[in-house]
């Protein structure tokens, strides 16, 4: 019998199916994007744009693992969050995100997870430098934005892992500016950003960001009884980042300047006991450290600061905010306080930080 002919047919048969199913293959892809090409049409242009958003930003965001060593194994220590500072591999994240830990893992959206050295910490803004060793064709970075230009009401969206779910946005709106809290040390850190965009613990570290896809600010803290997000997010802003993390890349540690004062925002009855207009903005000094470049620079208890060169000082947390932004140690500035009512000008040369 001629088997030549069947053999024939079934080739004939097998290479029909498989054009089939690679067709239907190719089509069901097709129908795939197709899908969510329509989907996207029916979006909003806020929809669309925080969608864009996600699919620019998640590459240069991390999920951050850090372990303690012990008895010869790691074991889970802390999570949080971070983004790609430069294409060298430095990341930011919290401080109090790696601080204890002797492993720090970096898982990338695409996949790729790689340990991290620590290249530099700041206790007092509560940030930290780390660095991956991966080439620069395989890291995507974020840009930093301009805190300063932030306004109330403004969108801001954060992207970290809260509760160790990787890569999830959130998205609310600037709710304040120039708040202060408390660093890992006893300074404060000034200009802070009040979000109500959900933060909880693992976002920490995370980039907030504007619907320009900067980074507007690290996310650092949440006002909560639970530990959980309760509408009241702090981030650190992006021009301090800045800042930390150049110096952090440069020297391994930040020095901030130094005035030496101790002080409080105006009050009412600090309004009265002044004798001060009721519109007055400023910082009241309640105290000067002996030997600080306060002292040395004439500023007495009672003046009330009204402006750093030239800049007007709202309250104590602006102040704090310029002194750790925009000056360094050795730096002299020039102050305008109001004395018994009537402007000063005094410079003061500032000292840096005492240690911790």
């Amino acid at each position: 019998m001629n088997m030549r002919p069947l053999l024939s047919r079934l080739l004939l048969v097998m290479s029909l199916l498989l054009a089939f199913g690679l067709g239907a293959l190719l089509a069901a892809d097709e129908q795939a994007i197709a899908q969510d090409r329509d989907s996207r049409l029916y979006l909003t242009d806020i929809e669309q744009a925080r969608a864009d958003l996600y699919d620019q930003i998640s590459p240069a965001v991390v999920s951050i693992n850090v372990d303690q060593l012990s008895l010869d194994q790691y074991l889970p220590w802390a999570s949080g969050s971070g983004f790609v500072y430069d294409s060298d591999g430095h990341i930011v994240t919290n401080y109090h995100v790696i601080e204890g830990g002797d492993r720090v893992v970096v898982n990338f959206f695409d996949g790729t997870i790689t340990r991290a050295e620590v290249v530099g910490t700041d206790p007092d803004s509560d940030l930290a430098v780390i660095r991956v060793d991966l080439p620069p064709d395989r890291l995507i970075t974020a840009s930093l934005g301009d805190s300063d230009t932030l306004v109330i009401g403004q969108t801001a969206l954060a992207i970290g892992s809260p509760f160790g779910q990787r890569w999830t946005l959130t998205s609310g709106i600037i709710s304040a500016l120039d708040r202060t809290i408390q660093g890992l040390s006893q300074f404060s850190v000034g200009a802070v950003i009040q979000t109500d965009a959900a933060i909880n613990p693992g976002s920490s570290g995370g980039p907030l960001l504007n619907l320009r896809g900067e980074v507007v600010g690290v996310n650092t803290q949440i006002l909560s009884e639970r530990q959980a997000n309760a509408g009241v997010g702090f981030a650190i802003p992006s021009n301090l980042v800045r800042r930390v993390a150049a110096e952090l890349i440069e020297f391994g540690q930040v020095d901030y300047s130094y005035l030496g004062i101790g002080g409080g925002d105006i009050d009412l009855d600090i309004i009265e006991r002044l004798k001060l207009p009721d519109n007055v903005r400023g910082v009241v000094i309640t105290n000067i450290y002996p030997g600080s470049p306060a002292a040395r620079g004439r500023l007495s208890v009672s003046d009330v600061v009204v402006a750093i060169d030239g800049e007007p000082v709202l309250d104590f947390s602006s102040l704090v905010a310029y002194l750790a932004t925009y000056t360094r140690p050795n730096q002299t500035i020039r102050l305008t306080v109001l004395r018994r009512g009537s402007p000063v000008e005094l410079e003061v040369r500032l000292g840096a930080r005492p240690a911790r």
